[in-house]
């Protein structure tokens, strides 16, 4: 029985893989790219080790998982003139500090350092732990119930090359600000910058 599930699961590896390598042979739209590319490395990985693989995980994909809010990052990056670094997001061409999603296994710091690394293309130290905000859309029918966590981090190097979801990245001052997107609102931003202003800790 336990060879059959590696089998099975051998099997499954091989599949993946080969949709992936068709994707990134084919595919045309960059963040079907990304996503083809992320699934394949994350599949040579485990066929490197699938011998190591323990079936008894949960699923966080079961229909009877216990719902729970989604999990974000946001991180505010100075410069040494105490400037804001922004990122600007091309769906509407408004600012945003860089953040996203977190992904599965990552660490907080891991996600918040991937995504200033993906829309910033900046490498960062995450250095502060400014708070956790429990974000709500004003339209709570179709908003998904969210906790932001809200990083400092100190930039590393210069500035790489950028992911296609923002189309502009630099420093603004505290109080000349550019427009802000919708992704974060504005009263979630001002409270992060009032906080890690004033080195304090906020949360809810």
């Amino acid at each position: 029985m336990e060879n059959n599930k590696y089998q099975n699961f051998y099997d499954y590896l091989i599949k993946m893989l080969s949709i992936a390598k068709i994707g990134l042979t084919y595919s045309t739209d960059p963040y079907a790219l990304d996503n083809y590319k992320e699934v394949n490395d994350a599949t040579m990985k485990m066929l490197e080790d699938f011998m190591n693989v323990k079936f008894d995980r949960p699923s966080y994909f079961e229909r009877n998982v216990y719902p729970t809010p989604n999990i974000s990052v946001r991180t505010i990056i100075k410069n040494d003139k105490g400037e804001i670094l922004f990122v600007r997001e091309a769906k509407d061409n408004c600012y945003s500090l860089p953040g996203g999603w977190c992904d599965l296994y990552d660490t907080p710091s891991e996600a918040a350092r991937k995504e200033v690394s993906q829309e910033a293309g900046l490498e960062v130290k995450i250095t502060r732990l400014v708070g956790v905000l429990s974000k709500m859309s004003v339209d709570q029918v179709k908003s998904t119930p969210e906790y932001v966590l809200v990083f400092e981090g100190e930039a590393l190097g210069d500035f790489h090359e950028h992911c296609y979801e923002t189309n502009d990245v630099r420093f603004f001052k505290e109080d000349e600000l550019p427009p802000l997107s919708k992704k974060v609102a504005k009263e979630y931003i001002l409270r992060m910058l009032e906080a890690s202003k004033n080195k304090t800790t906020i949360f809810d």
